[in-house]
């Protein structure tokens, strides 16, 4: 959108709101206020994080705190602002389309997209590590085959395709009883160390113990990574605003209501993998099973009480792959809205009016990327790697959200509070913080150099790419005579 001046850039705006609104007015309207919280719960609340916060021992708490100050309430409170103001499906990608250009929202929904794909192809590696812990030591040689993770990968990924395509009216109720089932499992979670010290096995438990962190790249490292890593995601049902039934109303109350809950979760759930797992011992793919291992093996009925736990994080690891998955199929159909993609991903299903076309090239694209992330390189090794580059992506994307009320909506008015802008700060800086270190791989690989190449490279060739889609849709449509401009009605 181009800068103009008073009512006029306002007048623009409005009129791009309308536009997209319109397009959105086909969808079923289906997400409610408790279909959003859960969902939250469950997208934010990442299975490996509380590992990854473990391996800094007792002083998780602070680093915790300090995330949650710096980058957790920012970012919530940048959301609500932009949702409100810009209550559209695509989300984030509407949010930079109109704060400040088509360009530069093309390039979010791009990295959005990618970061989407590349989190969900890991699918199979988490998938495989989880039925290891609940089948015992002696499945290790089939779930550490790259031949089976690959077949895992595949049928999970052909049922996302399905239930997306079904539609919200029944994935709805699948994120729903993932952020149920997220819920119960974190309360055996936190219940475990307690049950440990009654029964003897455990000498003490202080979950709220404080130590203060050293200052060393390691816990600097984390502290990004506990920030916008572990806390970011506030912002990714709004991609489904057009198919919310009060959009502003909900999605605002769903933010308020889950945001204390999953710090207490990751808080307290850390602390319960320390009472539990030696630090050097924490598994950071899959610590939430492992945990549960741990806690319930000198317990009764250990086995059968594990092992069903351990299958519903399974259930759990579908359910956030489902959502992610979801949300992605709707980007490549919004760019599809401004003639940036062709019509082909714009296509609804005749029955369930969901973007069909999409969905089918979503789950092509995720599949091969997550079989060629296990070309090569270990399991733990490719996890990372995967993990580290999707992040960058997803970083990317919340550097232009928290630009855009520091910097963007140019003649929109009301312009956004003095508060605003410096929570918008607060969370601009966390996040450069954290792309900026992560390169540095938190477990031990064959070469940290190559292993930043790998990222790095990444990050620059698909966004090199992404520029060539966006000029080349641009000249197509300019030799159409289509208007171009995000702001302006085609």
């Amino acid at each position: 959108m181009k800068e103009k001046s008073g009512s006029s850039a306002t007048a623009e705006f409005r009129r791009e709101e309308e536009r997209v609104a319109a397009h959105s007015g086909v969808f079923k309207k289906e997400l409610g206020l408790t279909d959003l919280a859960l969902t939250q719960i469950l997208f934010i609340v990442g299975l490996p994080w509380i590992g990854v916060a473990a391996k800094q021992g007792p002083s998780h708490i602070v680093l915790w705190l300090l995330a949650m100050l710096f980058f957790y309430i920012p970012s919530a409170a940048v959301v609500i602002y932009l949702n409100r103001i810009m209550p559209l499906e695509g989300g984030l990608y509407q949010w930079a389309k109109l704060g400040f250009n088509e360009l530069l929202g093309f390039l979010v929904a791009w990295n959005l997209w990618l970061f989407a794909i590349l989190n969900t192809s890991e699918i199979g590696l988490q998938v495989t590590q989880y039925l290891r812990y609940a089948l015992g030591p002696r499945s290790e040689g089939l779930t550490s085959s790259r031949w089976f993770i690959g077949l895992v990968s595949m049928a999970l990924i052909g049922a996302l395709v399905l239930l997306t395509t079904v539609g919200l009216g029944v994935g709805k109720w699948v994120h729903k009883a993932g952020g149920v089932l997220m819920l119960v499992t974190f309360l055996a979670i936190l219940i475990l160390p307690w049950l440990n010290l009654a029964h003897g096995t455990l000498p003490a438990y202080h979950p709220l113990r404080i130590e203060m962190p050293v200052l060393s790249i390691m816990s600097l490292n984390l502290l990004g990574k506990m920030g916008f890593g572990a806390l970011g995601g506030f912002e990714y049902v709004a991609i489904h605003s057009g198919e919310c039934r009060d959009p502003v109303r909900a999605i605002t109350r769903s933010v308020w209501l889950a945001a204390p809950i999953i710090a207490g979760m990751f808080i307290l759930g850390t602390s319960s993998v320390l009472a539990l797992i030696p630090q050097n011992q924490i598994d950071l793919i899959a610590p939430i099973p492992q945990v549960l291992s741990e806690g319930f093996r000198s317990l009764e009925l250990a086995l059968p009480i594990a092992t069903t736990t351990i299958m519903a994080l399974l259930c759990i690891r579908i359910a956030q792959s489902s959502v992610m998955f979801g949300g992605n199929t709707r980007l490549p159909m919004v760019a599809g809205w401004d003639r940036l993609l062709p019509d082909w991903f714009t296509r609804l299903h005749a029955r369930y009016r969901t973007p069909v076309n999409s969905i089918l090239f979503v789950g092509a694209a995720t599949l091969a990327l997550g079989l060629v992330g296990l070309i090569g390189v270990g399991k733990q090794e490719a996890f990372q790697l995967l993990w580290n580059a999707s992040g960058v992506f997803y970083a990317l994307t919340y550097l232009v959200m928290f630009a855009i009320p520091l910097l963007g909506l140019k003649g929109v008015s009301p312009r956004p509070p003095l508060w605003l802008k410096a929570c918008a700060l607060s969370g601009l800086l966390m996040t450069l913080f954290y792309v900026a270190l992560s390169i540095v791989p938190i477990i031990p690989v064959e070469s940290r150099s190559m292993f930043a190449v790998k990222i790095s490279g990444l990050i620059v060739i698909t966004n090199v790419v992404g520029l060539g889609i966006y000029l080349a849709a641009d000249r197509r449509r300019r030799g159409h005579q289509i208007p171009s401009s995000g702001g302006s009605l085609r």
